[in-house]
């Protein structure tokens, strides 16, 4: 269902993550704007990739909802969780390509699934997603014939195979040189752009965060719980709870002490 840019595409309301009586994370609510590159974030343990395969569909919560414009995933019925899940696209932290499928094959394989295109038309179509992120020529390659940042780039193009509503990225610079990675920033934009997706991100590169971030929840391991909301550098900024600013801060060159200010005319020694 299409909405203007800005109105609520993902609602998580009271959401509670559990594997069996062990808590994870509860209380979350918080919902995603149509458009928006958001953010989930907080420290290794905190179950920020838990919570995207929760809103992907992949783990029931153990209590609260997830409602895609306004329909609630796991009440609704099978047709329309199916219908759901083909808005969006997902790529994992590796790239998740079959190993034994050229590039091309892979990004055919949802081509192949969810349409009724012809065996020319898939090819041509994964081609075309295959140059979007950069990789024209590449169709016939295997995952373990090109580096770790076209492999993402691979998953990144059969994620946008069906052209979804809605996509989702877990840890896409995880193993990444630092150019690499702003690459893979920029080329996020460029699809939320181009496709009009909305955009969920699982990361803890402060980097990408605020290059890319409109919006984020930050999860507390310790209080199982989010503990701030908002854009990341009003929270880096602003923020009254200490653990997200220390989290959002670190690397940064520390304030120098106080002192009085220099006269106008000053000029520091060379």
């Amino acid at each position: 269902m299409a909405g203007r840019r800005g109105e609520p595409h993902i609602e998580v309301d009271g959401l509670a993550m559990a594997y069996g009586e062990a808590v994870i994370q509860r209380d979350l609510t918080f919902a995603v704007r149509r458009g928006d590159v958001f953010i989930i974030m907080g420290g290794s343990g905190c179950g920020k990739s838990t919570l995207l395969r929760h809103l992907v569909g992949l783990i029931r919560p153990a209590a609260g909802s997830i409602r895609y414009d306004g329909v609630d995933y796991w009440s609704a019925s099978q047709v329309e969780r199916d219908a759901i899940g083909r808005r969006l696209g997902v790529l994992y932290q590796g790239g998740a390509l079959w190993s034994s499928m050229t590039l091309a094959e892979n990004v055919a394989l949802p081509l192949e699934t969810y349409t009724d295109l012809g065996p020319g038309a898939v090819r041509e179509l994964a081609a075309f997603k295959l140059a979007l992120v950069g990789l024209a020529g590449f169709e016939d390659y295997y995952p373990s014939e090109i580096s770790g940042g076209m492999r993402k780039r691979a998953g990144l193009a059969r994620a946008v195979a069906l052209d979804p509503e809605v996509l989702f990225f877990d840890e896409p610079s995880a193993g990444l040189d630092p150019v690499s990675a702003r690459r893979l920033d920029d080329l996020i934009l460029e699809l939320r752009d181009s496709l009009g997706a909305t955009v969920v991100v699982v990361t803890h590169d402060l980097a990408s965060i605020f290059a890319i971030g409109d919006d984020a929840v930050f999860l507390d391991p310790e209080a199982r719980t989010q503990i701030a909301r908002g854009e990341p550098k009003r929270l880096r900024d602003e923020s009254p709870d200490p653990r997200v600013r220390a989290f959002l801060n670190r690397g940064a060159a520390p304030a120098p002490p106080p002192g009085p200010a220099p006269a106008p005319d000053e000029v520091a020694p060379a």
